[in-house]
């Protein structure tokens, strides 16, 4: 794990090297576009992966981290395909948060079928709230950190997004760095074993879900996210009246 402590705007804590790519890499583009300082924070290192391997998926990774311009890329070699809310997670989930000090967390939904996935999400949302009581963990000598906002990229059809990003500008560099992880797509010359993400069409269905939820806000591309809390909204009017095509 890096020993870098700039403080990040925003972290994507995520389970498997790609995860972060597929989901919200769009939205990391733009907010550092926007001049935030992103990163993200990989769980494992994808060691339980059909294709590949993790000291190549690790050289994949930082590729993409260059595609994104993110600030800090971390990996905390979690056990793949066990990931689970331990003590030892949740600490060392609690000393990432305070180390970098993110304001908004992008992370994975509760509800996604992925166990590995649903652990992080657990895992995510118990370390922000431990990282701001100042008795937990005292013996790291980190200070205690406000609970950053979680928002979790939606992946079932059942959840209905919270909010939508725009991220038509940004779709060619997302597709690069998902692309930056070659051993787990389509690749006609691997004699590696075929997988879901590996089939030729998967990345095309990628773009169209993008393109789903940009048709939702009148915009070429988007990427969902759910919120559990209540947003506090200074200016409901500038908010309400942002150009978008209502269909429904």
């Amino acid at each position: 794990m890096s020993e870098n402590n700039v403080e990040l705007d925003i972290l994507a804590v995520f389970s498997h090297p790609d995860d972060a790519e597929l989901t919200v890499a769009g939205t990391l583009l733009k907010v550092k576009s926007l001049g935030y300082r992103t990163g993200v924070a990989d769980m494992t290192r994808g060691e339980m992966g059909t294709r590949g391997t993790p000291e190549m998926r690790a050289e994949e990774a930082r590729e993409a981290a260059r595609i994104l311009r993110l600030d800090v890329r971390l990996n905390l070699a979690q056990p793949d395909g066990h990931i689970w809310p331990t003590e030892e997670a949740r600490q060392q989930m609690v000393r990432v948060i305070r180390a970098h000090r993110p304001k908004v967390i992008l992370t994975q939904h509760w509800d996604d079928p992925h166990p590995d996935h649903s652990s992080t999400c657990r895992i995510v949302r118990e370390a922000a709230r431990l990282a701001s009581m100042r008795r937990y963990d005292e013996g790291a000598g980190q200070p205690p950190v406000r609970v950053p906002m979680v928002a979790h990229s939606v992946y079932s059809r059942l959840v209905i997004p919270s909010f939508i990003v725009d991220v038509s500008d940004f779709v060619a560099e997302k597709m690069q760095s998902i692309r930056a992880h070659a051993s787990q797509f389509h690749l006609p010359e691997s004699q590696e074993p075929a997988t879901r993400i590996s089939d030729k069409n998967f990345l095309g269905q990628i773009e169209s879900q993008m393109g789903y939820y940009g048709s939702l806000i009148g915009v070429a591309a988007g990427e969902a996210f759910y919120v559990r809390e209540a947003l506090n909204v200074d200016d409901p009017v500038a908010l309400l009246t942002r150009p978008m095509n209502i269909y429904s």
